[in-house]
């Protein structure tokens, strides 16, 4: 039968049609028809929160909801609220990157939002090289991201440190959310990759539930390895930053990783198939020991229930056969070890403790990273190195966070050993707050500055905190070109040069009529050995090595690259884009800068 109108249509058909339009047009659809009207437009409302947002707040429960009746469940509202964070981020956003005042409260006002506004971060981040503010929107975008991300990270090792169950997977990914912020990878990625392992497993393995523990043990471990989730088995590439981290190790086609990740990938995999498989801290190793049920051994055989379980063995690292604990207990002897320790050096290791000891090896290898740059000059072309290295200061920054948190004992057990220990630490995390992320306020004052009550480092912390408050909330300086002592400023904000004695390549985001930095730096310096002394114009210079510089003009030597492809990620900080005509970036600040 022919359909000569829409609402002769069935309601599924219309239901399918409506699925394509944008849902600012459902409401005026469903006031021009009464047939429209009565359609049951939860379907709608659920079907554009599923398709729209994939990152939402745990307070939603959201897969619970899912799950629910429709009808029970008033989906019109939650899409509502998602809709107004979503304008309320974008908003915020746009007040950031319009002004340069008050942005630590703006970035917190979003950070509240949790994971609500991650999607519309997630959208600006990949806005379209046409906008007019590109570089801007994505940088702020990113560092948004990061910010967000931080936070729950750091919320979750507090956790852990307050004693709470915090599983292995989700300890170890905290590291992820340092770095990782620009793209899809968080828990809940790393979560659903091992779910998609362990059924990987099962499929593969039909008569598992024949098995004995000792079998889903070792065949898991051959599993893993011929899927490459073995670890870095290059020795020039063991100390790569990228093999601490359990969400890169998992999305990696080659899955790099170190032993204590890939341990942790064989455990949480482990548990999900039903194995007591937990990390066990060996000396200078890291190896997976899985307990038998209780009343059964490894072999399935049943036994007493007050019969201690029988416990095994494996390495995925290093093989996909089981370890004896008599060869174990004969390298700690070989090592020197007490057999009155064997036990605890067998044993497993609480998840606090694995934690430090990633954090320990992402120090090593942001140490190591460091000292290949240095001695490739910052030339990396020739150098071996990982394409896609995560973020040096970032991955340090969060091997600070856990070791200040989780390293020492609580208030109340060794506080005074306590505070000694955090000390440390403290100069470094207060460092990178103050250069790296001067965003982290709250986080600073609501984690660390507790820790240190009745300290004397509470005041240096508070002076930090109270520097780049007042950094942040005063109206910047208007420096206008049109005065007659700034008239003979040569260089603009914007203008992309090569230092002519060093030699890398930077950006002017900033100027002064002549230097005026304390006595104790133009010394340090040497700034009265240039030819023009401290009496001419100085630059800030954004550098592609992410830092910041103070140079003469003397020593700056203007470039009009075509495209400076190394300065591109770090521009956004002060800039809205790249002009191709004139090959200078265009100005983000001009609150200060009115003039260039």
């Amino acid at each position: 039968m022919a359909v000569s109108s829409l609402s002769q249509l069935p309601n599924e058909i219309i239901l399918q049609i409506l699925f394509h339009l944008p849902p600012a047009s459902i409401p005026v659809i469903q006031r021009i028809s009464k047939k429209f009207s009565k359609l049951p437009s939860p379907i709608l409302w659920r079907y554009y929160c599923q398709m729209l947002y994939k990152h939402w707040r745990p307070q939603h429960k959201i897969n619970d909801r899912f799950s629910e009746e429709i009808s029970t469940v008033d989906w019109k509202k939650i899409f509502a609220d998602r809709q107004r964070v979503d304008r309320k981020t974008s908003s915020i956003l746009d007040s950031i990157l319009s002004s340069q005042v008050d942005r630590a409260q703006k970035f917190d006002e979003i950070v509240e939002f949790g994971y609500d506004a991650k999607d519309i971060l997630l959208r600006h981040l990949s806005v379209g090289n046409e906008a007019e503010d590109v570089l801007a929107r994505r940088y702020h975008s990113k560092a948004l991201l990061g910010a967000l991300q931080r936070r729950i990270a750091i919320q979750e090792w507090e956790r852990l440190r307050m004693g709470h169950k915090v599983p292995l997977e989700r300890a170890l990914a905290s590291f992820d959310m340092f770095v990782l912020y620009d793209g899809e990878s968080d828990y809940d990625d790393v979560s659903a990759r091992l779910d998609a392992l362990a059924e990987q497993f099962r499929a593969q393995n039909a008569e598992i539930e024949s098995y004995t523990t000792r079998q889903i043990a070792l065949h898991l471990v051959h599993f893993l390895r011929i899927n490459k989730l073995m670890g870095a088995q290059s020795d020039a590439h063991y100390h790569d930053l990228q093999n601490n981290f359990i969400g890169l190790a998992l999305q990696d086609p080659d899955h790099p990783s170190l032993p204590l990740v890939s341990v942790a990938i064989y455990c949480s995999v482990a548990q999900r198939l039903g194995l007591d498989a937990q990390p066990c801290g060996f000396p200078f190793h890291v190896l997976a020991i899985i307990r038998s049920d209780p009343g059964l051994t490894m072999d399935s055989r049943a036994v007493a229930d007050d019969v201690e379980p029988t416990v095994m063995y494996v390495d995925p690292f290093r093989s996909s056969k089981e370890i004896p604990a008599k060869d174990l207990k004969a390298q700690l002897s070989a090592m020197g070890a007490s057999p009155s320790f064997h036990g605890s050096y067998m044993d497993v290791s609480p998840t606090q403790d694995i934690v430090l000891r990633t954090g320990r090896n992402i120090v090593t290898s942001v140490q190591t990273a460091h000292r290949n740059e240095l001695e490739h000059n910052g030339n990396t072309e020739d150098a071996d190195v990982p394409l896609m290295p995560p973020e040096l200061e970032s991955a340090f920054y969060g091997a600070l966070w856990a070791s200040l948190l989780l390293g020492v004992p609580l208030n109340g057990e060794g506080a005074i050993a306590a505070t000694a220990q955090r000390r440390q630490y403290l100069p470094y995390i207060l460092r990178h707050f103050e250069i790296y992320f001067p965003t982290d306020i709250s986080l600073i004052e609501r984690y660390i500055s507790p820790l240190f009550q009745n300290s004397g480092e509470l005041a240096r912390i508070e002076d930090i905190i109270g520097i780049i408050k007042a950094s942040d909330t005063r109206a910047k300086q208007v420096k206008r070109r049109t005065l007659h002592e700034n008239k003979h400023v040569r260089y603009k904000v914007g203008q992309v040069f090569n230092h002519k004695r060093y030699h890398y390549q930077a950006i002017i985001f900033g100027w002064d009529i002549e230097c005026s930095a304390g006595e104790q730096w133009m010394a340090q310096m040497q700034v009265h050995e240039l030819s023009r002394g401290r009496h001419q114009s100085f630059y800030h210079a954004l550098v592609e090595d992410k830092g910041v510089r103070y140079v003469a003009e003397e020593n700056i030597e203007i470039v009009t690259p075509e495209l400076p492809s190394s300065l591109m990620p770090l521009a956004g900080k002060h800039f809205k884009r790249w002009d191709s005509d004139t090959r200078t970036f265009v100005s983000n600040i001009r609150d200060e800068y009115p003039d260039d």
